[in-house]
């Protein structure tokens, strides 16, 4: 009998399986598809304050959320690193007073940190003169993070089965029998059915977490979910640099335009009430119009739809806090923990990718006193996988990088090396040319690197390799997932 089973291979199920693992629980992570196949990879990928949220006084959601952007950069510098964002000013929204006190409240709010304070910036100046429209002359400059999500959530789950945990992906949870002492669930798998039992259930099933807790509470859990669609666009580079920009809109709004994978630009995101199949939600036209109007407001070249190259959707599942708008639900995390007629489930609503360790830090308090397990907190100053550099300082991991492995081409030593961090050196292993990788797939995918996914990140299918564990399925033209997928499953 396990400690802890953790229903959700999103963000906050690894983060919870991970830090209960780390504490000596025994813990199972049950996930029905593949790591961070839903909401956790369909992010804006940022790891921020959210600095709109201060309009709405959420001031504890932003302070802790710059908190833990420190906190995440310094524990992952290979799939976190620094951001700055230009915020034109529009004569036509808010006023210039307010941005000015928000961003100045955003510098402080979190204490010290080791990014860049915002400051102002003469639009009519490259580089973003040839950028954005005439009529947009000033603005600002501030600081956040990107992140590579999905591989946050994978590199999460490795930590939490290198500490002991049993990490199942393909394994839907069909049943929850509710016991005085434990909990036995019923999984399947693509081999049939196996009934395990645990202590306490953490539900961090995201946009089915309601589902869960109906199942193992027969139907007395309160429905508390209010799903919102969020959905991006990608299109070739609209601007050189590496500054992304967040544009507002007369809604009240605002959208991301990021530097996407080198070649692309990422623009998100929406905010709509979503009522379809929670498996595969899909981009509309009315949200493609929306972002290419909000875009193209601000962008001397316009964006339109022809251009678009991908899109991506995703569901929040957002604590319902009857706000009047979509957009001003709060993005905080609430719990609800039932110890009543029997064993303890606790489910998690809300949340983002930002304040994920804090979550799982804040879960395991409510749980760890219920199953007798060390209560003293450990996840801020432990590295994830591959995030072990001296100072957290990338730029000299990656010279030394190229100084050991000359061969290797520079932008694909770049996407190992952010990939990977110092765990580069089990995917190269013992080779002295490209010839040493094994087979050769397309673009700088080799067989090396596929054997590495398999044997340590969970991939199981050519979109794991392709759209989750990297984002190759971007650049590389043709059907290789099926190539990758036949791989697969002669081994």
């Amino acid at each position: 009998m396990r400690d802890l089973m953790v229903i959700g291979g999103g963000i906050n199920g690894a983060g919870i399986a991970r830090d209960a693992a780390g504490r000596g629980l025994s813990v199972i992570l049950c996930e029905k598809d593949d790591l961070a196949a839903h909401t956790s990879s369909a992010s804006t990928k940022l790891v921020h304050g959210g600095l709109r949220y201060l309009e709405h006084y959420e001031f504890r959601l932003v302070r802790e959320s710059l908190q833990e952007r420190d906190v995440l950069l310094r524990n992952a510098p290979h799939i976190i690193w620094p951001l700055r964002f230009v915020l034109p000013h529009d004569k036509g929204l808010r006023p210039k007073w307010m941005l000015l006190a928000g961003l100045f409240l955003y510098d402080r709010l979190g204490g010290r940190s080791a990014l860049p304070k915002s400051r102002g910036v003469n639009l009519r100046e490259l580089p973003h003169r040839p950028v954005l429209k005439e009529r947009f002359t000033s603005g600002f400059e501030y600081s956040d993070c990107w992140v590579e999500d999905s591989r946050l959530v994978v590199l999460t789950a490795m930590d939490a089965r290198d500490r002991g945990a049993e990490v199942r992906t393909r394994t839907r949870v069909t049943a929850l029998e509710r016991l005085p002492d434990r909990w036995r669930a019923t999984l399947a798998t693509g081999n049939g059915e196996e009934v395990i039992e645990a202590r306490a259930i953490a539900n961090a099933a995201g946009p089915w977490v309601d589902d869960l807790a109906q199942l193992g509470l027969a139907g007395e859990a309160k429905v508390h979910l209010r799903l919102v669609k969020g959905s991006h666009i990608i299109v070739p580079r609209k601007f050189a640099g590496e500054t992304a920009y967040i544009f507002q809109n007369g809604d009240g709004r605002i959208i991301f335009a990021i530097p996407y994978e080198r070649e692309f630009t990422l623009i998100g995101t929406t905010d709509l009430l979503f009522e379809g199949d929670r498996d595969t939600p899909e981009i509309s036209a009315q949200e493609i119009d929306y972002l290419c109007s909000a875009a193209s407001e601000y962008f001397r070249s316009p964006v339109t739809p022809d251009e678009i190259v991908s899109t991506y959707s995703g569901i929040r599942p957002l604590y319902e806090d009857n706000s009047a708008k979509n957009s001003t639900v709060t993005r905080d995390y609430v719990f609800e923990v039932d110890t009543h007629e029997g064993a303890p489930m606790l489910s998690v609503y809300g949340g983002k990718i930002t304040t994920y360790r804090r979550l799982a830090e804040h879960a395991l308090e409510k749980l760890a006193p219920l199953l007798g397990a060390d209560e003293t907190p450990w996840t801020r100053n432990a590295p994830l996988p591959g995030g072990d550099m001296p100072d957290a300082d990338f730029k000299a991991f990656l010279w030394a990088a190229s100084e050991r492995w000359p061969w290797l081409p520079p932008e694909m030593l770049l996407r190992l090396a952010r990939a990977y961090g110092t765990r580069i050196e089990r995917v190269i292993g013992d080779a002295t040319g490209l010839s040493g990788l094994g087979e050769h797939f397309a673009g700088d995918l080799y067989e090396a690197e596929l054997q590495y996914l398999v044997d340590e990140e969970f991939a199981q299918t050519g979109r794991d390799v392709l759209w989750r564990r990297s984002k190759l399925g971007l650049h590389i033209k043709g059907d290789i997932s099926s190539v990758i997928d036949r791989w697969l499953a002669a081994r």
